[in-house]
């Protein structure tokens, strides 16, 4: 189509992305008139309206959705030229665009960053956190280049390349300290503090104690570990937590730690990536770095 830029279906798929024209245009880094200006253009190369527009967000039209659908194959395509140039010339460099899950990204990052700044030194890292089905999609429509998380993702479309294991650990009040450690049927009796809905975490907890969310009163929710650690000492209940946050989120919490018998709760924290991406042989280099600066 004569005039159509890859600009058009940039500022296009973050529109799509972000719902509203103030936030696209500061995603995109540029003026909000601009980004109108580039969308209307794009209009009038199609011959229709794309989005409709309300005061407070705008929604894709049947035609804009199938655009974006296009739209989305085009510039992952063209990013991984880019990638394929990149994977060419060694060791990785330039900009990476990485996520990561909360439950990983305070107790991890600050070990990986210093490891791949040392081992990677032109590497420009593009941090991310949000929650694994926030990553998983952006993986796939070329918004990220890999992200960290718990594994198994199953997705065909993703390499999974596994880092390390870690167990959880059970978080008490401090009275508790000298009681037994609480069997997974044990702990169906006790109030349960959980992540909230769409942290992986959550779902494997409740996994290893074999409960049901909609239970009601048996559970209470917090948006970080942090908040459940001192929800926890308050009296509020009890948690889990994984072994990797347990000295930063526990030394300011009036809490007693305890480690479960065998078989331990646990999950396996690995990095993700798309299977097309020309990075593949560099990514699988930066996971041995990773792997390695992962370890206590």
């Amino acid at each position: 189509m004569i005039g159509l830029t890859l600009k058009h279906l940039r500022y296009f798929q973050a529109l799509a992305q972000h719902r509203h024209f103030g936030r696209a245009a500061d995603a995109c880094a540029i003026s909000q008139p601009a980004l109108s200006l580039q969308i209307k253009e794009l209009e009038a190369l199609f011959g229709v309206a794309l989005v409709e527009r309300n005061a407070r967000e705008i929604r894709l039209t049947s035609v804009g959705e199938a655009l974006l659908d296009k739209a989305r194959g085009i510039l992952l395509a063209v990013g991984e030229l880019d990638d394929l140039a990149r994977a060419a010339k060694g060791p990785l460099a330039g900009r990476l665009r990485m996520g990561v899950i909360p439950t990983v990204a305070p107790y991890l990052l600050p070990r990986i960053i210093a490891a791949l700044s040392d081992r990677l030194p032109e590497l420009d890292l593009h941090l991310r956190e949000a929650m694994t089905e926030v990553l998983i999609a952006e993986l796939q429509e070329g918004r990220l280049d890999v992200a960290i998380l718990a594994l198994p993702i199953s997705e065909p479309t993703l390499t999974e390349f596994a880092l390390f294991d870690e167990d959880f650990v059970l978080v008490r009040p401090a009275e508790d300290a000298g009681n037994p450690v609480p069997s997974p049927q044990t702990l169906q009796t006790m109030r349960l503090l959980l992540l909230e809905e769409g942290h992986c975490f959550r779902d494997q907890a409740l996994s290893f104690c074999q409960m049901d969310a909609t239970r009601p009163g048996a559970l209470m929710e917090g948006s970080s570990l942090s908040t459940l650690v001192q929800m926890v000492g308050a009296g509020m209940g009890v948690t889990l937590i994984p072994d990797m946050a347990v000295d930063m989120e526990t030394r300011s919490a009036d809490v007693a730690i305890a480690r479960f018998p065998a078989p331990r709760p646990r999950r396996t924290i690995g990095m993700v990536w798309r299977k097309s991406n020309p990075l593949a042989e560099q990514l699988m280099q930066m996971g041995a770095i990773v792997r390695g600066a992962a370890r206590p």
